[in-house]
């Protein structure tokens, strides 16, 4: 029986970290302070940089473009762009600098500070 116990809690321990791994790795913090951004300024920077040309954009009002992906359940993505983890800092340089971390993307550099690029990614973190 104890063989058992130990059996399904290493399994119960497995599950756990894969679903953290692919969820990558945020718990359900909060974003402003995981991303040193606020959410709603992200908003209106997507707005501002026309984000929304290309892509749909839940919760940003006439984000509907189709020729990016769509940007839905954003937070549960385990990677950006199929290249790089999804990890807050990675987010901040993939909207700072896309083509630094996938040379042929169509995504602009949109001439975002670091504060504009944490501010979206804090947004982008509340899409769940």
């Amino acid at each position: 029986m104890n063989k058992r116990v130990a059996t399904l809690v290493i399994c119960a321990l497995f599950v756990s970290t894969l679903v953290t791994a692919c969820r990558g790795g945020r718990g359900e913090g909060s974003y402003p302070g995981v991303t040193g951004g606020n959410p709603q300024r992200g908003v209106t920077i997507i707005r501002q940089y026309g984000c929304s040309a290309c892509h749909t954009i839940p919760g940003v009002r006439g984000a509907d473009g189709r020729l990016a992906p769509p940007l839905m359940f954003f937070a549960w993505r385990s990677f950006i762009a199929g290249e790089v983890p999804n990890t807050p800092d990675n987010l901040v340089q993939w909207i700072l600098a896309p083509q630094s971390i996938a040379p042929r993307t169509a995504m602009p550099a949109l001439g975002l500070n670091v504060q504009q690029a944490r501010d979206v990614t804090a947004y982008l973190y509340t899409l769940r």
